[in-house]
């Protein structure tokens, strides 16, 4: 399975809209930098036909260590989501 990574983001923007090399990882950087900053700041990142990014805050709770079986306090945390938006998910759906 093949991976995209931020600099396969830039070739492509490079490639379809004939940006410098520079300028196509400036715009990959800001745009994800911009997801991150909204992100950090309590906000929703939210894009049309494609899906939501939000912050959850996950409260502590008692886990344990599937290992051994023992008891463990697993601690709060902010984790990132994405829920894809129904367009999105009938494209990869669809896709084979």
């Amino acid at each position: 399975m093949a991976t995209m990574t931020r600099n396969d983001f830039a070739v492509r923007l490079r490639e379809k809209f004939g940006l410098t090399t520079a300028d196509a990882y400036k715009m990959v950087d800001i745009v994800f930098d911009e997801i991150c900053e909204s992100l950090i700041n309590g906000e929703e990142v939210k894009f049309a036909g494609f899906g939501t990014f939000k912050i959850l805050d996950k409260n502590a709770r008692m886990g344990r260590n599937p290992k051994t079986g023992a008891s463990a306090v697993i601690s709060a945390r902010r984790v990132a989501t994405f829920r894809p938006s129904n367009e999105f998910r009938e494209r990869v759906a669809n896709k084979k």
